[in-house]
């Protein structure tokens, strides 16, 4: 018996004896008279026992099933660490209800930490998600080792819809690159369609960082874009650069989420392969936006439909001037223009060439449309920006040689020329005499003045 149910059962006792009134008791106990009548009567019949509650050593009816507390301590205390709530929705998916109180109870008794630390929540300021579907979606990338603790680092990249939360596409890519965001943003519009506005970083892949200048951009007044923003600027999607995480702290979340759902469900299953766990992915992103994903404010969808010659918009461009043999290049790479209208010759038109995703070369004219065509080269392609492979390779020798600007071969110096003497050169020079011709003062032949004129 504690120190509150011998203090109840002191005054309780006076009242039976007469000392104190059921009202003076009920006062002191902080309780109406009618309870301090009950609890009287119950002491009066069982003694002590009468100010226990009746269910007190009982087990509780709500108390989980031994099946499930077992399926819960698998969880805790397997090899892959699993935090409460996840642990909640696995074996609630396996038929066995139960909440993530009651598995932070059961981790609690087995003296276990959390598998995230929580931290101490910051004022943030709430952004007003967008009213439509497909009128604002976020994409981001997100490296980690998916597949195994310290294992090999892969980039999953993500573009979520910021109306409803849902997860519109995700991809698996050895390093965040320009292929991997082409073939997310094409997964999107095929499966849902073309959307108003992107929303990302600011990383050398989506927009241009770099303050050089050419001449046509000076010409034009901007920058041209990357090859990724001229793809956003064909399809008529507008793209705005996010200048710090938390601004897009909606699918920075979704990082959290995934680094631990998914790569703790891929490892329960086993998916240590590129190619499983891109088959595991549309199951995961269907489960995730049938739990919670919300509605959004307008039923009506922003989306627009994809168009019919997509492939064909999704891909790098390049300008280029047809050589005198009809043909075009690229670094390690080139393509025939077969003869044009009555066998003419393309040189020296400008043309532009698009290089595909799937690899594909393809050269249009200006005013003649698609002229040649070379298909896609055997084993797998990567698609990247010609003047990103540049850069890279500069930066590789920067790192040999230990600096960012290539070496150069010092300019010769010019030699100081020794003074020549003698009579002629330029220190003894010949100058002609005070009594020579070219040093006498001449007087002007003026015509004779006329009689009178300008006297008086």
């Amino acid at each position: 018996m504690g120190n509150r149910d011998g203090r109840r059962l002191g005054l309780i006792q006076a009242a039976l004896q007469g000392r104190i009134t059921n009202g003076e008791g009920a006062e002191a106990l902080g309780l109406s008279v009618r309870q301090f009548k009950r609890l009287r009567s119950r002491v009066r019949r069982l003694g002590s026992k009468g100010l226990f509650h009746g269910n007190r050593g009982r087990t509780s009816t709500r108390r989980l099933p031994e099946r499930t507390r077992q399926r819960v301590r698998e969880l805790l205390t397997g090899e892959v660490k699993v935090n409460d709530h996840h642990i909640a929705d696995l074996v609630t998916d396996e038929g066995y209800p139960v909440s993530a109180a009651s598995v932070r109870r059961e981790r609690q008794r087995l003296k276990l930490p959390p598998k995230q630390r929580r931290r101490l929540k910051r004022y943030r300021r709430r952004r007003e998600r967008a009213a439509r579907r497909g009128a604002l979606v976020l994409i981001d990338g997100s490296p980690y080792a998916w597949f195994e603790d310290g294992g090999v680092r892969y980039s999953l990249l993500g573009a979520i819809d910021d109306a409803t939360g849902e997860i519109l596409a995700l991809t698996f890519r050895p390093t965040e690159d320009l292929h991997g965001y082409v073939v997310l943003l094409r997964d999107l519009i095929r499966a849902h369609g073309v959307p108003l506005a992107l929303y990302g970083d600011r990383s050398a892949i989506l927009i241009r960082n770099d303050a050089s200048w050419t001449l046509a951009e000076e010409l034009a007044g901007r920058q041209m874009p990357t090859q990724f923003g001229c793809m956003l600027e064909e399809l008529g999607i507008r793209f705005i650069a996010a200048t710090s995480p938390q601004a897009k702290g909606r699918i920075e979340r979704l990082w959290g989420t995934l680094q631990d759902r998914l790569a703790t469900e891929l490892r329960l299953l086993g998916h240590d392969t590129l190619a499983a766990a891109e088959a595991y992915l549309p199951r995961f992103s269907a489960r995730h936006n049938q739990d919670r994903a919300c509605s959004p404010r307008e039923s009506a969808t922003a989306f627009r439909p994809a168009p019919r010659d997509l492939d064909r918009i999704l891909a790098c461009r390049y300008a280029r001037g047809v050589a005198r043999d009809n043909t075009v290049s690229l670094p390690g790479r080139w393509l025939q223009i077969p003869p044009g209208p009555r066998q003419r010759s393309w040189h020296p038109a400008r043309v532009e060439l698009r290089e595909l995703l799937d690899g594909r070369l393809l050269v249009f004219h200006p005013r003649h449309g698609l002229i040649a065509e070379q298909p896609a080269p055997g084993g797998p392609f990567t698609l990247e920006s010609r003047g990103a492979r540049r850069e890279r390779q500069r930066r590789a020798q920067a790192n040999v040689t230990g600096s960012l600007v290539s070496p150069k071969r010092p300019r010769p110096q010019p030699q100081p020329r020794r003074r020549q003497t003698g009579v002629g050169t330029l220190t003894h020079i010949r100058r002609p005499a005070a009594d020579h011709p070219w040093k006498r003062r001449t007087t002007p032949n003026l015509p004779p003045r006329a009689a009178g004129a300008g006297g008086t």
